[in-house]
């Protein structure tokens, strides 16, 4: 047997197929882009069998001719996001919608008027959102024909993204991770499997779900066909657990903040079910032998996305690296601020039909204010859920960041003084892919644990310190409020 990883990291604009060492060091990274669709107003779709062609034309080319230097697999995956496929013939009944998808928002307003969120919350540690997978689901069944007679022969499938690679990666096997099982709003956190009642009331048939299992260990094998042996699938981890595993936050109270399309914070909860007061997220970490690990979580749905839309949309910018060079040309952003709600608001405040408000122009305001704002809101609403956090009794003492928008040293920074805590990046910022690799590398057998995968795979990191002051916080947060009671 090998002893590098496979990690099939499956994110929402894009797949890559990367290849680690048993030290963590990325070896190979095969990259496609993913076609975004967007019917309509607040609609999101993907393409299952894209996904699929380009994961697999991506994990061929990383691969290259030896296939026997592969240990395991690993793959991580966009949480919340659905795929309907029909298991006699393995395709896809309609186009996958993404987790930012906002078409359910009636259903779960009559699901609130009908008093159900708070036994899902208390079951499921989820509040009702159109973010979540099990309304997206009923959707299908309501309203795609292809997907309701697969339901009517017994043939349908229904399944977050890992399940659906799992499913064309072995040739039929349907399951699904306990992490990505737990945003499903059907997996109760005390629950082996996904419940009945649960998915009664949620209108999604039992049989069409896949098993839930572990998150690392000896899960499933590849079909020979695709790379020439039966590689072992020895972890699958949504993306935000993946991140958290990636930054070692694998002790009680250990917090990390991801800044990729969204952004998503999770704490560390050890064994014990979170509870939130403060419309927090209560979702399973990790499993191994299905003894479970916790997390309390706060998501927030744009992030990089902002950025994105700044320069593909409005053309304010030509690159994503542009922004740290504008925010550092101006002193201030002169009273600009941005509420990133272009796809509603996550936690705290969790309101679906928010939009999206740009506040404080005058003519003074010019690119270089618009994109400081737009830095400035990640660390806005990372500010709200850090007192969010806090009125959980899950206080930050620090803060391990990660993703494509921690790269930015100015945001980073700008997190440390509007938090007053220090900010931690590690050098190799793809964390959500790590996390991956050492679920995949223990349930292989490199490694007997997670902490001490951590402790062979991560590297350095790089300390920011708060340099602010508290009057500079408070007036920027002044600002902020009165743009989010706007949005």
């Amino acid at each position: 047997m090998g002893e590098t990883i496979l990690v099939l990291d499956e994110g929402t604009t894009s797949t890559r197929a990367m290849i680690f060492a048993p030290d963590g060091t990325m070896q190979r990274v095969v990259q496609a882009e993913i076609t975004q669709h967007y019917p309509r107003p607040g609609w999101v779709e993907h393409d299952a069998g894209e996904i699929w062609d380009k994961t697999l034309r991506c994990a061929r080319e990383a691969i290259g001719g030896d296939a026997s230097a592969i240990a395991a697999i690993g793959i991580t995956n966009q949480r919340e996001t659905v795929v309907a496929w029909d298991k006699a013939t393995g395709e896809p009944l309609a186009r996958a919608i993404v987790w930012q998808d906002r078409r359910t928002s009636f259903f779960c307003s009559e699901l609130k008027q009908a008093g159900h969120e708070t036994e899902i919350q208390r079951r499921t540690g989820l509040l009702l959102d159109p973010y979540f997978s099990g309304t997206k689901m009923r959707w299908l069944l309501d309203n795609d024909e292809a997907v309701r007679g697969a339901a009517q022969a017994g043939t349908l499938a229904f399944g977050t993204v890992e399940s659906w690679l799992v499913f064309k990666l072995t040739g039929g096997a349907h399951l699904s991770d306990a992490s990505n099982a737990s945003r499903t709003q059907l997996l109760p956190l005390d629950g082996a499997q996904y419940d009945p009642a649960l998915c009664d009331l949620m209108g999604v048939p039992l049989a069409a779900l896949p098993q839930v299992t572990d998150t690392h260990g000896e899960l499933a094998h590849c079909d020979a066909t695709w790379f020439g042996r039966a590689i072992p699938i020895c972890g699958l981890v949504g993306d935000q657990q993946s991140a958290t595993v990636g930054q070692g936050c694998l002790s009680f109270g250990e917090t990390k903040a991801t800044y990729g399309t969204g952004a998503f914070v999770l704490t560390n909860k050890g064994s014990a079910i979170p509870r939130s007061d403060h419309r927090l997220l209560g979702t399973v970490l990790n499993q191994r032998d299905g003894k479970r690990t916790y997390a309390l979580e706060g998501s927030v749905f744009v992030a990089g996305s902002l950025v994105q839309w700044l320069r593909d949309t409005l053309g304010l910018i030509e690159t994503s690296g542009q922004t740290e060079e504008l925010a550092r040309s101006v002193a201030d952003s002169g009273e600009v601020v941005i509420v990133p709600a272009l796809s509603g608001l996550g936690a705290p405040h969790w309101q679906p039909e928010a939009r999206g408000v740009i506040a404080g122009l005058s003519f003074a305001s010019g690119r270089a204010q618009i994109a400081r704002a737009a830095l400035e809101a990640m660390a806005h609403q990372t500010y709200d859920l850090a007192q969010a956090f806090a009125a959980d009794g899950a206080a930050w003492t620090a803060l391990r960041i990660d993703g494509g928008m921690s790269a930015n040293d100015w945001m980073a920074q700008d997190l440390a003084d509007m938090l007053d805590i220090a900010v931690e990046r590690p050098d190799f910022v793809e964390t959500t892919a790590l996390g991956a690799a050492l679920c995949a590398a223990v349930g292989a057998g490199l490694y007997a644990t997670l902490e001490e995968a951590a402790g062979a795979m991560r590297g350095p990191a790089r300390s920011f310190t708060p340099s602010s002051t508290d009057a500079v916080r408070q007036e920027r947060l002044t600002r902020w409020r009165k743009a989010l009671a706007a949005a």
